[in-house]
């Protein structure tokens, strides 16, 4: 199995499709969120879904299935995997899986927790060995200087900390159904502008860019 390629490495192919590749990876939200919004219709519907118990372990069962589809399309499109992704496959079928059986959606709520803590620990860590690990997952997007993908992965790493705290604040105040649209329509608009305050950083640290200017 492969996975993703050195940072900057000249013979990387850059093949992927960006709106196929963010449709592998939200679909499965898109539908945990769908299932949990119609989860009693759903059981009426399919008796079976209903000996799960109520709408958020129906989603959660359904966001395990997706989210294993996802990963399999997307390894036999691109015949590789990305590490976030499969990193967050595997800790959403093994807290989905915790969920469904001990009866507590306690486990599912933790996901994005123990994924973002281990991404945020991940990334830091790295750049404490000299590694900037982002440059792993985003290299297929541009390419970016050595500084630029230290600044770009301490910056990261705390976003993914600052995730950490964002989900345990919510999940343990408010109700479920208000998790599951937070979780939704809240992180990712929080993300993509987060993401897009990098651009200036990007543009400063990009090597096409460089190469433009000495043309």
């Amino acid at each position: 199995m492969e996975f993703e390629h050195d940072p900057n490495a000249p013979d990387r192919k850059r093949d992927e499709n960006p709106l196929l590749k963010r449709a592998l990876e939200l679909g499965p939200l898109a539908i945990f969120f769908f299932a949990n919004a119609r989860g009693k219709q759903l059981a009426e519907s399919f008796p079976a879904l209903g000996a799960l118990g109520g709408p958020i372990f129906i989603a959660t069962a359904a966001f395990m299935v997706a989210i294993s589809i996802s990963l399999i399309v997307s390894y036999s499109i691109y015949r590789r995997l990305s590490v976030m992704p499969l990193v967050a496959g595997v800790v959403v079928i093994v807290f989905g899986a915790l969920t469904l059986y001990l009866h507590d959606d306690v486990f599912i709520k933790l996901k994005p927790t123990i994924i973002n803590t281990l991404f945020g620990a991940v990334l830091l860590g790295g750049l404490a060995f000299g590694r900037s690990f982002l440059g792993y997952v985003f290299d297929s997007v541009f390419q970016l200087d050595a500084e630029g993908w230290r600044k770009l992965t301490f910056r990261w790493g705390l976003f993914f900390l600052f995730l950490v705290i964002l989900n345990e604040i919510v999940w343990r105040n408010f109700s479920t159904d208000f998790w599951v649209t937070f979780k939704v329509f809240g992180i990712m608009p929080i993300t993509f502008c987060f993401t897009l305050s990098q651009l200036p950083l990007i543009n400063r640290h990009s090597l096409s860019a460089k190469d433009d200017k000495m043309h």
